[in-house]
């Protein structure tokens, strides 16, 4: 079976500052891995590395096989990026905006449609995106990942400012993903969110893997109790 992603010793540094040491990490199709991690870990960069926004130092990065530099159309297209925030132009509803990402990407309008329906966005569709509330925006930015139906989606702190309904509706949809066979890496703070919503937790600290582990056995190290 093809990894959704491999990572063999990647490494990034910036001046004389290293971000991230020797990462090593697979993913097979259809799983979710969640990248937990206190600020200054390097969760977001690790994120960018892989989405082809930035390139590693050394190492080797492949999404199905394929590298940034070897193919990096081919890359792109099997990718679906959110950040941890964005600045939308001013003067676009949500309609417009998701339809010139679509087109980008593209895809058609029924797609676009479909999902502002599914992030419930539907009934705003033609309020402008500068009105939006930051969870609003986050539900807007996890749309335009999901445009092209990517093999790997990458989700970087994708449930902040999300109030407790539009979380349980984000674990129903990565597990709905998952469960099609796309492979998904969010990153996130909280460990109730990435216990549910995650195969496989994965912490970083310093820039490195610190462990893999589970939500109940990370919060009884750290506070001694239970997820």
């Amino acid at each position: 079976m093809e990894l959704a992603l491999d990572l063999q010793d990647v490494r990034k540094v910036y001046g004389k500052q290293t971000i991230l040491e020797r990462i090593d990490l697979q993913l097979p199709p259809g799983q979710a891995l969640a990248l937990c991690g206190g600020n200054g870990a390097g969760k977001s960069t690790l994120l960018r590395l892989i989405a082809g926004i930035e390139q590693p130092t050394s190492g080797t990065i492949r999404v199905k096989g394929l590298t940034w530099r070897g193919d990096r159309r081919r890359y792109a297209d099997r990718i679906g990026f959110m950040p941890d925030d964005y600045r939308f132009g001013h003067g676009l509803s949500a309609l417009e905006t998701l339809s010139f990402w679509a087109s980008l990407r593209n895809v058609g309008r029924a797609r676009t449609v479909e999902l502002l329906d599914i992030v419930g966005l539907s009934e705003v569709k033609h309020k402008l995106v500068s009105s939006f509330s930051k969870g609003m925006r986050q539900r807007l930015l996890f749309a335009q990942a999901l445009l092209a139906a990517p093999t790997l989606l990458l989700l970087d702190e994708p449930t902040n400012g999300l109030d407790p309904y539009w979380m349980n509706t984000f674990v129903e949809l990565v597990n709905k993903v998952t469960q099609e066979g796309m492979s998904v890496i969010f990153s996130t703070h909280q460990l109730d969110i990435a216990d549910t919503a995650a195969d496989r937790l994965v912490f970083l600290k310093d820039g490195r893997i610190d462990k893999e582990d589970t939500a109940a056995e990370a919060l009884r190290s750290l506070y001694g109790r239970h997820a």
